[in-house]
């Protein structure tokens, strides 16, 4: 299990071309799942886009929006198994809560570019930068945390029937209460028929808060990276061992 932003590819880009062919040596010696704070159309363009459309795609599970939604490849296409629907209420309660929030934490005059707050569905996300801010921006804007973790306290009392947890570089994701990276490891473990003793979790958000944190599952071995560069070592490590234990 990967996470996707900042642990496969730099944050809303394409996978490296390296990245994408490994992952796809990897599907072929082993099941593969994604889940990240993303929906499912930036799924589409960081990772789908660089990867043959082939039957090693058998072996990938897709899970958008913190494992919120859960996709499959069956027949030679793309599947949604479930969505955990956000209701209009909800988001509206939630959008409320982010803008005072960043308004409190004294973040509201920030240059933006795009959308800062995004409707995903089953997730309410907030980019502080906005959707499409360059990724330079978006890496200096917050490196130690300080910024995302004031406004999430601030936004925590305000929404307590939901859980908020940093994401990406600028990021912070909400969904419902135990709607999580964590769920979606034991749906994988449900739909899979997979252990989660047998599942190896891989992410740059493992830190308290982090939306990468709830995949610490028992059982789970995780593996924590700060960047594609160290992912792709661990995929090439996960290849030599795995083929080489393969019939």
């Amino acid at each position: 299990m990967f996470d996707l932003d900042g642990t496969l590819a730099p944050s809303k880009s394409k996978l490296e071309a390296e990245t994408a062919e490994l992952v796809r040596s990897l599907l072929g010696v082993v099941k593969v799942g994604i889940i990240s704070g993303g929906d499912w159309p930036q799924f589409s363009k960081q990772l789908l886009d660089s990867l043959p459309r082939d039957d090693r795609l058998d072996n990938l599970s897709l899970l958008p929006t913190c494992g919120t939604k859960f996709y499959r490849y069956e027949e030679s296409e793309w599947t949604q198994l479930y969505s955990e629907e956000l209701t209009v209420e909800e988001k509206d309660h939630i959008h409320h809560s982010l803008i005072a929030a960043v308004s409190e934490a004294g973040f509201a005059g920030e240059r933006a570019w795009g959308k800062t707050i995004e409707d995903r569905g089953s997730q309410m996300t907030l980019s502080a930068l906005g959707q499409d801010a360059p990724l330079a921006e978006k890496s200096a804007w917050d490196p130690d945390l300080k910024k995302r973790t004031k406004i999430k306290a601030l936004l925590e009392p305000l929404i307590p029937e939901f859980s908020a947890r940093l994401g990406g570089t600028t990021s912070i994701d909400i969904t419902r209460t135990g709607i999580d990276k964590g769920y979606g490891m034991r749906k994988l473990r449900d739909v899979l028929g997979i252990p989660l003793n047998d599942m190896v979790f891989v992410g740059d958000s493992l830190f308290i808060g982090g939306n990468d944190r709830p995949a610490m599952q028992p059982g789970v071995d995780v593996i924590a990276v700060r960047c594609p560069a160290e992912t792709r070592l661990v995929i090439q490590t996960l290849i030599v061992c795995l083929g080489a234990n393969r019939p």
